[in-house]
Formats: structure tokens, sequence, C-alpha cells
């Protein structure tokens, strides 16, 4: 039988596979971009796999919104 990945990752398992550090990994979780789960009272926090993938993949979706999509209507020039 094939082994099967954890549930649930720490901060650090998530930083390892973003390539970024813990300390961005608990911000990210902070601020609610990335869903995770405080067990205990001593700040452990995990993240479920399902909920890391969902926010690479929004992340993915934001990098291919165009850049001009964000400009003002009202930015077009005319040679009037």
């Amino acid at each position: 039988m094939p082994p099967t990945s954890p549930r649930f990752l720490t901060l650090a398992d998530v930083a390892e596979v973003l390539n970024v550090t813990v300390r961005q990994v608990y911000a990210l979780v902070r601020s609610g971009d990335l869903r995770g789960i405080q067990i205990g009272g001593r700040g452990q926090w995990r993240i479920e796999n399902d909920q890391l993938e969902d926010y690479i993949a929004r992340q993915y979706a934001r990098a291919e919104v165009p850049d001009d999509a964000h400009a003002p209507a009202d930015d077009v020039t005319s040679d009037r």
C-alpha cells in the first residue's frame, strides 16, 4: 500500500511547500488568506492539505487576471 500524505500540515510544512518562511505562513493564516485551525493552547496551527491546495489555486487565478483589467475606464486617451 503506498504511503498516504498527512491530512494536516504544520506551518513549517506549508512554508517548505510554498518556499517561504514560517512567519509568512503564520501571517497568511492570521489574515485569513490561508485557512487553518489552532489546536491546543500553545499556538499550534495546522493547515489541511485541501486548504493549501485551494490557496494555491486562488493565487494562480489571481495571477491570470490581466494587469489592464484593473485600470480605470477613463484611462483611455483619444486623439481629438
